[in-house]
Parts: structure tokens; C-alpha cells; sequence
């Protein structure tokens, strides 16, 4: 046998980017770890999730697409016959010309997200065949947008923090997010300010992994950041805590941000956020005597009706209290512009007027008199990840639409599809990755050949291009010249408000010209009576519903103790939790983990892992929040009802 170390990145939708060091024995993949030593991204700290060390279950799995496939059966059957790639890319080429010749171009349908792809595989030659084409383009808007939006408006041009310079703090904040389920190494980072001395407080309604590393854990109601951070701010300014200084000459509409505060009192908040005012006392304690102080924004935040509101108030609060300038203060958000910009410069912009369409109405758009004629589904699982399941669903089962999925095993949203076309692996092609979590930048390289037939998102958007003679300028992966495996692309004594600024070298804290220029949260999130509100949150199995065919997170509904008693259900009870939009049967946990009030259906289950086929998004509505149309994954409130047969 012969054995041999190939050095790679993880693309996978994760902060943290890995080095990777894959063995190939005799042409197959036998072990994936961690690159220790050499030209490493160093974020990855020697060790690399489980996630990625089975990635070789999906590789090899039995339910890994070998071959292009065409429909045989009703749409939803899983029922295919093999084709050659060249019988597919002529078929589909021929619905694309059909459409755009009898509907117009706004009848192609391109549902690219790729979001666990590299910067060439997700942003190059697919996305630019259709936008050459003028396809309409499908916004990203289920996940991220909101906090961009954001962030973008507050701190227009303004790199995020150093995650390097989080043990220099001496108050570290980490607002909805989990780093244990993604983002493992940041934890050894809070490790490391806790032990020298720094105070963590972890805001989020559930005790999570890192939630039990805090000093302070702040068990929010889904919904009311915006009042918790408008109400902190109002605090400081009555104790006269504001850090006037950095105010007057690094923050431009702190009058009007703080005019919405002062509305809000602490005993009010304390009763709109549902926590107690002693909770308020110390935040605001913390925050006015901590210095440096970081915060570490994470994307659950922004999964509500108040998504935007909330995301402007907590940057605009963090702005007022000044906490930037010096090491280990400053917003850690997404490193990705400034990680992927080298590569992003060599791609085409495409200026041609599109037509936009929200990725979250997408289902309503294929049940609609005017759905389009062909849709192409890469690199997403929209049968169980987009909001309002059965909506989508049915929008996959019209026979009108000729439905196109690239993805690598056979899916949920595969299952619906007219043609399958296999893809490759992070594995088995050639890229970059740019980190969200780190200043990185590093070469993908190709471990082993395509796995059966399987072909790359890069190879697939320039064979239906050559087919719809469109020309492509994006450059391929191999072509770009690299001088090392990875490059660090700020060094860590970059720091907010001292070496990077925004635009003006101001944050904006009133944007008049916005469809939301200040906080302006919907209140009243209280008592729901017998509802709970539902949370779908990440788990440390899955990467949205990517690996699910091989490790499921636990299909049951958690419910804290005080809740389950109050609808007398004890631990492994087969529950029905329902809403107007439907109904999901599956066991409940009773987990006092959870807050009163709140309950929790894991994100990434497929539909064959629970009774009735539908998962925790047939609860949720495509209603969007208030900047930018975001999904608002946790804005469900839920019925929770003992089974009938139990």
C-alpha cells in the first residue's frame, strides 16, 4: 500500500477554516486531521472538529450520487435512471434556452447558496452564467444578510476584531451564538481571558456549552435583544457612563440612538426581556468599569422580527460605550471581506440590471402562477432548510417547473428533482478558502480524483455556459498563482478605531436613508399563554442539514421542566408540536437547560427522521424582519400536545 499526506482547508460553513492534513492510501481517503506544524492557518489550534474527521462517511457513502440521473417517477419518489453527463447538461441546456425563449429570462430560477464551498466553487463561473445570462438573483437572505445589512450600515467599511485579541480582555460578551457547535476553537480563546482574568457573560435563552463558561449567563426571550441593548445604553447615559469622548469623534447619530433608549427603563426591559433587573444591573456594572471589553456577535440575533433592530441596537450600544482602540476591545463580527477580498478582486462583476428575489420567498415563487419554467438547486437543501416546509414542498412537486440539483448525496430536495447531477467533495477539487473567523486566506487543494462521476460546481457552470454560449471569465482555482498553503492576512495587533476604521471613521448610529435607520424593536414578547416560542438552533453534528444521511442530531423537541409539567409530559413522551402551518410528531426532552417559555427542535434533521416526514421549519412562517428580509427562524411560537395514542 502506498501512503501519502496532502495538505488542505475546510470550506465547510464554519468560522474556523482549518489547515487540514488528509492520508491517501492507494487513492482513498483513510484518515482527516488537523495540520499541526508548518504553513498552518493557526486558528485551528492542532484539532479540528468531528464533523470533518467523518467527513469520509459522506465521501464513500452508499448514498453518494455516482452518475448523472433523470427522473423516472412522480416528483418526490426518489425514482431516477442513469444518463451520461452529456445527455443531462443537453437536456437542461434545452430547458434553459425553452424558458428564456418562451417566458423570458426572469423564468430561470438559479438557488445557488454553496455556502460550505470555497471562494471559486461558490462565487465563480455558476454565478456568473447566470448573471450574464440575467437570471434573477437569489439573495442570500436566509441566513447572515441581516447581520450585514447591519453591520454595514453601523460600521460602513470596517473590518471586524482580531479573535486573536479576545484573551486581553477583561469583559468578553458572546451574544446568540454557540462556538461549541460551531466555531470549536474559540473556546480555548474564552479559556484563556477567563484565565487571565477577564469576565465572560454568554447572552442566549438556552444554558449552551458556551453559556456554561460564563460568569454571567443572560437567559434573553427570543426577540428582545433590541430592548436589552437599547436599555443597557440608556443606563450609561443616566450614570453618566458613555464614553463622551469617543462619541465625539468616532460616532455621528448617538442623539437620536439615544433618544429611542431613554424610553426604556430597566425595570420595563427587565419585563420585556423576561430576565431579572439585577441581570441589567450587572451588564450595565460590567460594561461601564470593564476595559478592554469585546464583544463577540453571533448570527442568531438577527433570526426574528426584530433581527434588524436588534443587530443596530447592539453594535450603536457597544458604539456609545466606547469599547474600541486598545487590544481586546471591539466587535468580532465576520473576518470574510478581508479574508476572501484577494480572490473576490479576480472574479467578474457583473453590472447587467437583475431582477432580486428573496431567498426566503422562493416557495411561494414556485407555487405561484408565475413560477419559474427551470429551477437550479446547488449546494442547499431547501426541502428541509428553507421556512415554511410544506409551502416548499410543494413548490419542489410542481410538475411545471423543471428542477435541476447538483449536490453530492441524495437529498430531500434531490428526491423532487427532474435531473441529479453529482458533485464533488471539499475533497476533490482545487480552491481557496477565506475564513469568517480568522484573518485568512488558504489554498484548497485536491486530495483525491471525483469520487465516481461527480464534477465540480466550477466544471458544471462552464459546460452549460459552453451550451448556452455564454462566455466565462472567471479564472479556475489551479490557474490562480499562490506563493504559500496560507496566507494571515492582518496581523493581530490590528485594532478597531486605532488601525482600522469605517468609512468617515465614524459608526453611524442614525441612518435617515434606511429602511430601518434606528432600533425600532415590535415589544409585547411576554406571556404567549400555552405557546413556546421555537428555537432552531445548530448543532455540533451537522453543517445546516449537510451530513444528517449518516449523523442526525437527536430528533425531539427540548422543553424546560416548568413547561413540561404544565402540559403533564414527562421525558421520551411522543409529542405533536403544532401551529397553523402544520404539525411535527417526534419525543420530547425535558431539559432544564432550556429557558421557561422557550423550546428547541435541532436544525438539520431530514425528513426521514421524523414520523411525518416534516421537519421543524413546517412551523415557521417566510415572514422576514425589519433589514433586509432575513429569515426568522426563531419567530415560531408552537403548541406542544401529547400524542393521541399515547
Amino acid at each position: 500500500m502506498k501512503s501519502h499526506v496532502v495538505r488542505t482547508a475546510c470550506t465547510l460553513d464554519c468560522p474556523d477554516a482549518c489547515t487540514l492534513d488528509v492520508t491517501v492510501t492507494d487513492g482513498v481517503i483513510t484518515d482527516i486531521n488537523a495540520a499541526k506544524d508548518g504553513d498552518i492557518n493557526p486558528f485551528t489550534a492542532g484539532f479540528i472538529c468531528r464533523k470533518v474527521q467523518m467527513s469520509t462517511k459522506r465521501i464513500y457513502s452508499p448514498e453518494r450520487i455516482a452518475t448523472p440521473l433523470i427522473r423516472t417517477g412522480r416528483k418526490g419518489a426518489g425514482e431516477f435512471r442513469s444518463a451520461t453527463w452529456d445527455e443531462a447538461l443537453d437536456l437542461i441546456a434545452s430547458r434553459i434556452k425553452e424558458g428564456i425563449a418562451t417566458r423570458g429570462v426572469n423564468s430561470i430560477a438559479p438557488y445557488l447558496y454553496n455556502s460550505s464551498s470555497g471562494i471559486v466553487e461558490s462565487s465563480g463561473s455558476t454565478l456568473e452564467l447566470f448573471a450574464r445570462l440575467g437570471a434573477p438573483e437569489i439573495e442570500h437572505t436566509i441566513c447572515a444578510f441581516t447581520y450585514g445589512r447591519a453591520w454595514q450600515q453601523v460600521f460602513p467599511g470596517l473590518s471586524s476584531a482580531d479573535p486573536k485579541s479576545i484573551p486581553k480582555a477583561k469583559l468578553l460578551i458572546i451574544w446568540g451564538a454557540n462556538s461549541t457547535a460551531s466555531n470549536s476553537h474559540l473556546p480555548p480563546l474564552v479559556n484563556e481571558c477567563k484565565a487571565n482574568g477577564g469576565t465572560v457573560i454568554v447572552v442566549d435563552p438556552r444554558v449552551t456549552g458556551i453559556a456554561d463558561r460564563a460568569d454571567l449567563h443572560v437567559p434573553l426571550l427570543p426577540g428582545t435583544d433590541a430592548v436589552f441593548a437599547m436599555a443597557i445604553a440608556a443606563e450609561l447615559e443616566r450614570r453618566g457612563k458613555l464614553n463622551s469622548a469617543f462619541i465625539r469623534d468616532h460616532v455621528s447619530g448617538s442623539e437620536e440612538f439615544l433618544a429611542v433608549c431613554r424610553e426604556w427603563t430597566l425595570d420595563d426591559a427587565a419585563d420585556e426581556c423576561g430576565i431579572d433587573v439585577s441581570v441589567f444591573n450587572k451588564c450595565v456594572d460590567l460594561i461601564s468599569t470593564s476595559s478592554p471589553a469585546m464583544l463577540r456577535m453571533g448570527w442568531g440575533v438577527e433570526r426574528n422580527i426584530n433581527g434588524g433592530s436588534s443587530m443596530l441596537a447592539i453594535f450603536s450600544m457597544w458604539a456609545v460605550a466606547g469599547h474600541f482602540g486598545i487590544e481586546g476591545s471591539g466587535i468580532l463580527g465576520s473576518t470574510s471581506r478581508v479574508s476572501s477580498a484577494r480572490i473576490d478582486a479576480l472574479l467578474p462583476e457583473i453590472q447587467d440590471a437583475r431582477s432580486v428575489v428573496n431567498m426566503n420567498h422562493v416557495g411561494r415563487w414556485l407555487n405561484s402562477g408565475d413560477a419559474p419554467s427551470v429551477l437550479l438547486v446547488q449546494g442547499a437543501n431547501p426541502a428541509v432548510t428553507a421556512n415554511d416546509q410544506q409551502l416548499m414542498l410543494a413548490g419542489l412537486a410542481n410538475e411545471a417547473v423543471f428542477t435541476v440539483v447538483h449536490d453530492q448525496v441524495m437529498t430531500d430536495t434531490a428526491r423532487f428533482a427532474d435531473v441529479v447531477l453529482p458533485a464533488t467533495t471539499q475533497f476533490e477539487v482545487d480552491d481557496f478558502v477565506g475564513s469568517y473567523g480568522s484573518f485568512s486566506l488558504q489554498r484548497v487543494n485536491k486530495v483525491i480524483d471525483p469520487v465516481g462521476e461527480s464534477r465540480s460546481n466550477d466544471w458544471l457552470g462552464r459546460e452549460l455556459a459552453a451550451r448556452l454560449e455564454v462566455q466565462i471569465t472567471t479564472p479556475r482555482a489551479e490557474d490562480i498563482e499562490a506563493t504559500q498553503n496560507t496566507v494571515i492576512l492582518n496581523p493581530q495587533n490590528s485594532v478597531q478605531f486605532r488601525d482600522a476604521f469605517p468609512e468617515g471613521k465614524k459608526a453611524l448610529l442614525f441612518s435617515p436613508d434606511s429602511e430601518l435607520p434606528l432600533p425600532s424593536p415590535m415589544t409585547g414578547r411576554g406571556s404567549t399563554g400555552l405557546f413556546l416560542r421555537l428555537l432552531t438552533s445548530a448543532t455540533a453534528k451537522t453543517v445546516n442539514s449537510m451530513f444528517a444521511e449518516y449523523d442526525p442530531p437527536a430528533a425531539a423537541v427540548s422543553v424546560h421542566p416548568i413547561d413540561a409539567t404544565e402540559r403533564g409530559l414527562k421525558d421520551g413522551d411522543t409529542v405533536v408540536v403544532s401551529n397553523s402551518l402544520g404539525a411535527v410528531t417526534l419525543p420530547v426532552s425535558v431539559d432544564a437547560r432550556m429557558r421557561v417559555g422557550v423550546c428547541e427542535i435541532p436544525k438539520g434533521l431530514w425528513m426521514r427522521h421524523i414520523a411525518n416526514g416534516l421537519v421543524s421549519n413546517a412551523l415557521i412562517s417566510d415572514g422576514v424582519n425589519d433589514l433586509g428580509g432575513g429569515a426568522c427562524f426563531n419567530e415560531a411560537l408552537v403548541l406542544i400536545e401529547k400524542a393521541a395514542s399515547q
